[in-house]
């Protein structure tokens, strides 16, 4: 266990394939349900919905209920449609996201907004989280659907604190952790949580789970904000510097800031306020995130949750399911290298 942990520092290169071999056959199981529950007599449903579910994502959050589920041992079917559900919010949020921000690229590709216009992927999001509710009635749970409920509460609550933060200079850090822990992070939580939950396990694994995808969740995003100044669209999948131009307040930007001197602060007053945006502004931008090891520090924040995060599953047994979990958190960190 301990030399897996020191991968987070050094070491080969951490891949999210064991993962993916670990929950293949459930995951087709899961596809299956996706496919089936994204269907409507409305054509243009499931071709918007099709255009960004089979656009190259990882599914990394359906697969962390599945692995979740190996990992204790359940035996039965009931996860097979919560990570379906859990698949269809993800879904959602992404097609709401898109329009708030105004993206022109997801994955690589053109997103859905910029292809079919803003109302009809709104639509078609609600729909998708309609069609996760159904999934969550489907399973009688009321401890599932209270979880999975209340996630998609705080993810909203979250996209809007990042909404009514954008553009404000002052941002804490404080604030920052509380927004991509509810706009990311809730998410990673809940996936791995309903396993144990499905599984009648006790408590402390459902808190224990619950806090790796947590964990989790939060070094992913770290790691994508720092990609943002680092990047380019074939490695990000969107264009870079996308959160410099919409005026978002992202660590790497927090912390430059706060080590900057007085004429780079007030560049970045001007940049975050809209009125410095241009390539030429980026690349100024880039540099004083670079002086001011601002990506260096916000890729340490990563490490910290994510060896929180396997520190979360130490309880576990090991085996093929933990040590694929284990190597989720080196992945989603090794992605800035």
């Amino acid at each position: 266990m301990s030399a897996t942990i020191h991968r987070l520092d050094s070491g080969p290169q951490p891949s999210l394939d064991p993962m993916v071999a670990l929950v293949a056959g459930d995951l087709n199981l899961v596809n299956a349900v996706i496919l089936g529950r994204m269907q409507s007599d409305i054509p243009l449903i499931p071709e918007l919905a099709g255009h960004l579910i089979a656009g190259g994502g990882k599914r990394m959050r359906p697969m962390l209920t599945l692995a979740s589920a190996r990992l204790i041992g359940y035996t039965g079917n009931r996860h097979h449609r919560l990570a379906a559900a859990v698949e269809f919010i993800h879904t959602a949020t992404l097609l709401h996201d898109d329009v708030v921000d105004g993206s022109d690229l997801r994955r690589g590709r053109r997103t859905a907004n910029i292809i079919w216009g803003n109302p009809a992927s709104i639509l078609v999001g609600d729909f998708l989280f309609s069609r996760a509710f159904e999934l969550m009635v489907d399973d009688g749970s009321q401890k599932v659907l209270k979880i999975l409920s209340n996630t998609s509460a705080i993810i909203a609550e979250g996209e809007v604190n990042q909404l009514t933060a954008a553009r404000r200079i002052d941002l804490a850090e404080d604030r920052y952790l509380d927004i991509i822990g509810a706009k990311t992070a809730a998410l990673f939580a809940a996936a791995c949580r309903i396993a144990a939950v499905v599984a009648e396990r006790p408590e402390s694994e459902e808190n224990a789970l619950d806090a790796y995808g947590r964990n989790l969740g939060i070094a992913f995003q770290l790691v994508d904000d720092a990609i943002d100044y680092v990047s380019d669209a074939g490695t990000m999948g969107k264009d870079t510097g996308d959160d410099f131009r919409e005026g978002k307040m992202t660590l790497p930007v927090i912390l430059a800031y706060a080590r900057g001197s007085s004429d780079e602060r007030a560049f970045w007053k001007d940049a975050i306020e809209g009125r410095r945006s241009s390539d030429t502004d980026l690349a100024q931008a880039v540099g004083l995130i670079r002086d001011a090891r601002a990506i260096d520090d916000t890729l340490a924040r990563a490490r910290h949750y994510g060896r929180r995060a396997i520190d979360s599953i130490a309880g576990f047994p090991a085996g093929n399911a933990k040590e694929a979990m284990v190597e989720a958190v080196e992945f989603a960190i090794s992605r800035a290298y």
